[in-house]
């Protein structure tokens, strides 16, 4: 198998008979058929299936612990972690289920090297880089056959690995018998990182998959990386790979979820909001971009970020929309405006929606914003525009008649006299809720202009008049 790199086309992946002729992953193409007079049968690289086809095998073991791991880049991606800690019995002991699993794989022709381990560095090296196809550490052993494998075995970038056997190290013993600060100062941290993962004297959280890994995708990096400008480029190429999938299933991201895993174990997690479904990766990346802006110093990259992993955690349904001829350009409208402000503020935005109660200060409650709000009921009389939380007491009212509305009242501070009144709309109290006396609102115009929405809290009595209060203000 081939794929196109420096200098052309270059192998990925060969099988036995073309190892046995002395062929590596990685030489050029061009060079081995000059070299080999043998014919070869070559053909190229499909990523997107062997992501697809790793997946499909990731699932499958969590058949023996749900904590399945597929690998990254660092690690050429062929092939998984799974963490059987509190598992293996289920299967007998560890010794049972590396066999068990050997022989599952070996039936169904899939060639497998296999090591248990306490680290997943250390057992990633020991199945890539150990002398048997199949190795069982015991519990803290691990560090003294790692000391024998080759520097490759700590999932270090190439010019790493060419710079360490220029000095002539080439096992993981002679690294780590070393001075911790000048391969620091030389290599940086990345190398010590994974030497301390490796040998368990830093933790190595893993990525398990998730419900969502159907709608997730992640980019791991040989160098870490730390500006925001290159996140928001991972952000979108991310999305841009989980688009396709949304549009095969007519889905759209409602909400997403950007984790940054940085190289010293410790993750950064943004939770994306959308008002409309969507699957833009150039809105997505607007968006994270916003972000981190607000952000700032605060996003912490350290030594950088060695995994960036993009998972849709809420979907909607995304009919078919027209995206020429006139069509207006996605992300336009108050809706790109909300989205951006809640990544600007920091926390999602609401909006007022009906509630199925008459009483004016339940009828309404803070919805999340969507584009298509709850409808608002259109047989109610008007409503003012400024509703109060609880009415505000209206003092020395004088009315005419005992039932009518008000000819003047004090109302914070002020005397105001009405020169036009409108109704009354009587709300009697929800008896399901708590018993009360029924209101009586008037929509009234004083001297001044300031119309308001005055409520008298249950009829007159013999001894106690009513009490008024202020609701709401018209504009």
């Amino acid at each position: 198998m081939a794929a196109e790199g420096a200098g052309g086309l270059r192998f990925l992946a060969l099988d036995p008979e073309a190892r046995a002729l002395g062929l590596r992953p990685g030489e050029p193409l061009g060079r081995v058929r000059a070299r080999i007079g043998v014919p070869l049968q070559v053909h190229p690289a499909d990523p997107d299936s062997d992501r697809a086809a790793l997946l499909r095998l990731c699932r499958w073991a969590e058949g023996y612990a749900p904590g399945v791991a597929p690998f990254g880049p660092a690690e050429a991606a062929d092939g998984f972690y799974i963490d059987v800690a509190g598992a293996s019995h289920l299967r007998g002991g560890e010794g049972p289920l590396v066999d068990d699993l050997a022989g599952r794989l070996a039936r169904s022709k899939i060639p497998a090297r296999i090591a248990l381990a306490d680290t997943p560095g250390g057992a990633f090296a020991l199945a890539r880089y150990g002398a048997s196809d199949r190795v069982i550490v015991p519990p803290g052993g691990a560090a003294e056959p790692l000391r024998a494998l080759p520097v490759e075995a700590l999932r270090l970038d190439p010019g790493t690995v060419s710079g360490l056997r220029r000095l002539g190290l080439r096992r993981v013993g002679e690294i780590d018998a070393l001075a911790r600060g000048p391969l620091a100062r030389r290599f940086g941290e990345a190398l010590l990182l994974r030497l301390d993962q490796a040998m368990g004297r830093r933790p190595e959280p893993l990525a398990p998959l998730t419900a969502e890994a159907a709608y997730r995708a992640a980019r791991g990096f040989l160098d870490p990386i730390g500006r925001q400008s290159d996140i928001v480029v991972t952000a979108r190429l991310l999305m841009a790979e989980i688009a396709p999938r949304l549009e095969r299933d007519g889905l759209g991201a409602c909400a997403l979820r950007l984790v940054l895993y940085r190289v010293d174990g410790v993750m950064r997690v943004l939770d994306l909001g959308l008002s409309w479904p969507e699957r833009c990766p150039e809105r997505v990346a607007a968006l994270v971009s916003l972000r981190l802006d607000r952000l700032g110093a605060g996003l912490d990259a350290g030594f950088g970020f060695e995994t960036v992993a993009l998972t849709v955690t809420v979907t909607g349904a995304l009919s078919a929309r027209q995206t020429e001829l006139g069509a207006a350009p996605e992300g336009d409208g108050i809706d790109a405006l909300a989205d951006a402000l809640a990544q600007r503020l920091g926390r999602p935005l609401l909006r007022l929606g009906a509630r199925a109660s008459h009483i004016p200060e339940r009828a309404a409650q803070p919805l999340p914003w969507t584009r298509a709000p709850t409808s608002w009921p259109d047989h109610r009389p008007p409503r003012p525009l400024v509703l109060f939380p609880r009415g505000e007491a209206a003092l020395d009212v004088l009315s005419t008649v005992p039932e009518g509305p008000p000819r003047r009242f004090r109302w914070r501070a002020r005397i105001h006299a009405i020169v036009h009144a409108e109704g009354p709309e009587r709300i009697a109290a929800e008896w399901w809720h708590a018993p009360g006396a029924a209101r009586d609102y008037y929509r009234v115009e004083c001297e001044a202009g300031r119309r308001l929405w005055l409520y008298r809290d249950g009829p007159h009595a013999p001894g106690r008049p009513a009490a008024w209060f202020v609701h709401g203000v018209f504009a």
